[in-house]
């Protein structure tokens, strides 16, 4: 697979695997960017697990170093996504915008170890194998991490409601 073809199958799943870590969209883009800049001049190939995997890996860590660097939290700015559902009537595009964003900061507010393991899942549709390879744990530890984070979302948004 060339870098073209890498970059348009995968650039969006990492653009918002670190959008949803981050919280910040500029940042966001520039991990993405930089992942793919880091994928096309590793010169160790990808271990096991898949290529998207791998490619997550790559932000995660980018993501940690920006977090250790910086030591600040950055809240969650979801103007730019337009996930309304074109059919829906403006209640319904109100409530659904108002939940997204009540997850979108409930997430903010797990552990990221967490939350990275519950993204690459949900989000990612990674397999448990591959999230442990990309998050270097076993695979009970991804299962635990995936159930605690679905916790803390369902206690932060409070009982009843639909977490990730």
């Amino acid at each position: 697979m060339d870098f073209a073809d890498l970059y348009t199958r995968y650039a969006a799943d990492v653009f918002r695997f670190a959008f949803y870590l981050s919280g910040d969209r500029m940042l966001a883009e520039d991990i993405a960017a930089e992942t793919f800049v880091r994928a096309l001049t590793a010169k160790v190939p990808p271990g096991t697990g898949s290529l998207k995997a791998y490619l997550l890996t790559i932000a995660r860590h980018l993501f940690l170093d920006n977090v250790r660097a910086d030591r600040r939290s950055t809240p969650l700015d979801g103007d730019h996504l337009d996930l309304a559902d074109p059919g829906a009537g403006p209640d319904a595009t109100a409530e659904g915008r108002l939940g997204l964003e009540a997850l979108r900061e409930a997430l903010q507010n797990v552990p990221e170890h967490e939350r990275a393991a519950l993204l690459m899942a949900t989000v990612d549709g990674l397999s448990h194998d591959d999230i442990a390879a990309a998050l270097g744990c076993s695979r009970a530890a991804v299962k635990v991490r995936v159930h605690r984070a679905r916790l803390r979302l369902r206690h932060l948004r409070g009982p009843g409601r639909i977490t990730a």
